[in-house]
């Protein structure tokens, strides 16, 4: 025998030897109600894991030789929850302050966008995937990438394409692939040669008849970007695995897809959960795929059936069942015990067979060091004015008296329209920030870097509101730009230079004084903080602006802004 046969043959033998009660195996787990999720049922029952696997469901306890013994208390065990599609910078935390959020909630293992981070490393993106999956397999959650689809040079994709762990292509840039972009049919190509998955991406009742077949024709593997029935309904006709989403924004948008799945009765084979963006205050306060199960259940999907689209589906889905999504011999031992399936309370959470949380506190975490990720700011706004930032009316009305604007709203995209046209009184030529008699504040959309004139967009903003001062942050992906919320040109503009002076940064000010600071030194697009410091920073924004007046509900507000930039992407308002 070669060596990987002769290895293969010690474990087979051991675990004979194990069954038989000849060796010793590593953990059993007793008195548990196991869910099943190939029947859909529930039995009593124990669990023996050996080497990171379930070896044995009801093992003979009479003959067993075992290390350690958990006693379950009649809790039920299901499988460790899954993220079928989750972007690794939406929530600003590097990957071990992700576990120590996340996996206290039962998530053990992710299926995770890259591509806002290796965008911002723009030429140092192959060395930030390298940065960013080191010692990956030392997280105490199982971690599976896509190489970006979007946003990076063809180059970094080809080379992430071969790194661990990643599976496969990450989404596509809707703009790029319905066009017929060669580097799109060479990334398209790549992935396919490396048998892997393409993620897809765009809300399918906005494509053509002609893209919507050329996807799921040249493989892509799956959909998330679903926001109605009818959405639902085409992705499921095209025969593409769907995922409902929950992350930053309303959670109305996830109420509304679940609601159709019931009302149209639909298989919820069809179905995986995923979050897609989501913050760390949302997984500390709220919970994360345990949340999203309890709420399907809640919406009247079978308990057993929305534990499935967080398990079983999603692994089969990704042709891992063999390995993940089920408590059955074989898999790896990641568990979740917990004391009720319709309402899922994590209250220990197995990876690999070793407890890694208990009511809801991480007991193991990796030991990482990102601080090489870390970057100094490169300025870009030394020559912005504040007249830049006064709105200039799209239109004036005949009698001079109102002015047509744009108005955003923070929770606009995916079941409103983003941004509207309006029209807002004007008094002595300047518009005034008011619409239907309430008082909106400003938002300024500003490049960072111009060569020329540089790119500007002013309108009114819904959803964050200040008296005074100005509140600013930054994304570099996959251009580089700033948004800013005020009511004073001049503060605005001190503010977004103050964030112009950090590799990104989320800035309050008031009396151009800095009242609150979350800086974004890695890469601009993540926080090299624990998440005690990481949720500080964040409720200090919050205190900050209250103290202006915005009276906040939901995500933390750098969240929310944050979360404008996709949408600013999606729309077209970056040049």
């Amino acid at each position: 025998m070669n060596n990987a046969e002769a290895a293969h043959y010690d474990k087979v033998r051991a675990i004979f030897d194990i069954l038989n009660g000849e060796k010793e195996a590593d953990l059993l787990l007793k008195n548990l109600n196991v869910l099943d999720v190939h029947g859909e049922t529930v039995h009593q029952g124990s669990i023996l894991v050996y080497d990171k696997r379930i070896i044995a469901l009801n093992p003979d306890e009479a003959i067993l030789k075992v290390k350690d013994v958990f006693d379950g208390r009649g809790l039920y065990a299901i499988p460790g929850l899954i993220d079928a599609h989750i972007h690794f910078e939406s929530q600003l935390a590097h990957p071990t302050a992700l576990a120590e959020a996340m996996v206290p909630c039962g998530t053990t293992t992710i299926y995770a966008e890259c591509l806002d981070l290796l965008s911002a490393a723009g030429k140092e993106g192959v060395e930030a995937a390298e940065a960013l999956f080191r010692d990956y397999d030392q997280l105490p959650y199982r971690l599976y990438a896509f190489a970006p689809g979007k946003k990076t040079a063809a180059s970094v994709t080809e080379a992430v394409l071969k790194m661990e762990p990643v599976i496969g292509l990450g989404e596509f840039e809707h703009f790029t692939y319905s066009s017929g972009n060669e580097d799109d049919f060479r990334k398209a190509a790549w992935v396919r040669a490396k048998g892997g998955f393409m993620n897809g991406h765009w809300g399918v009742t906005a494509l053509s008849d002609m893209i919507l077949n050329y996807l799921p024709a040249i493989g892509v593997s799956n959909n998330h970007d679903v926001w109605n029935e009818k959405d639902i309904e085409k992705s499921i006709r095209y025969g593409l695995p769907t995922h409902i989403k929950f992350g930053v924004g309303s959670s109305e948008v996830i109420k509304v897809l679940l609601r159709a799945i019931v009302d149209r009765k639909w298989p919820t084979d069809n179905f995986m959960l995923c979050t897609d963006n989501i913050s760390i205050e949302r997984l500390l306060t709220m919970g994360h795929m345990d949340w999203i199960i309890s709420l399907s259940a809640e919406m009247g999907i079978n308990p057993i059936q929305a534990i499935k689209m967080a398990t079983y589906n999603t692994a089969r889905s990704f042709h891992m069942e063999d390995k993940i999504g089920s408590l059955t011999p074989g898999r790896f031992a990641d568990i979740v015990l917990t004391d009720s399936l319709s309402r899922i309370n994590p209250l220990y959470v197995f990876k690999d067979g070793e407890l890694v949380a208990k009511d809801r506190k991480l007991l193991k975490n990796a030991e990482i060091d990102y601080s090489g990720m870390c970057k100094d700011g490169v300025k870009g706004l030394a020559d912005l004015r504040p007249e830049q930032l006064d709105i200039v009316p799209l239109e004036v009305s005949e009698d001079g008296t109102r002015a047509k604007v744009y108005l955003f709203d923070v929770y606009g995209r995916g079941h409103a329209k983003f941004y509207q046209e309006i029209w807002v009184p004007l008094t002595d030529g300047k518009v005034v920030a008011e619409h239907d008699g309430v008082k909106l504040s400003r938002l300024s959309v500003v490049q960072r870097y111009a060569d020329g004139e540089r790119h500007i967009v002013n309108g009114l903003f819904k959803g964050v509101h200040v008296d005074r001062g100005a509140v600013a942050t930054f994304w570099p992906a996959p251009k580089p730009y700033f948004v800013v919320v005020g009511e004073d040109s001049g503060e605005m503009c001190h503010c977004l230079k103050r964030v112009d002076s950090y590799a990104g940064a989320c800035i309050v000010t008031d009396g151009k004084e800095d009242m609150a600071v979350l800086p974004l030194e890695i890469y601009g697009v993540m926080a090299n903080m624990t998440v005690k410091e990481l949720t500080a920073s964040a409720g200090a924004i919050d205190a900050a602006l209250e103290a202006l007046g915005n009276r906040n509900e939901g995500e933390p507000v750098v969240n929310k802004l944050l979360s404008l930039f996709i949408s600013l992407h999606r729309f077209r308002f970056m040049a």
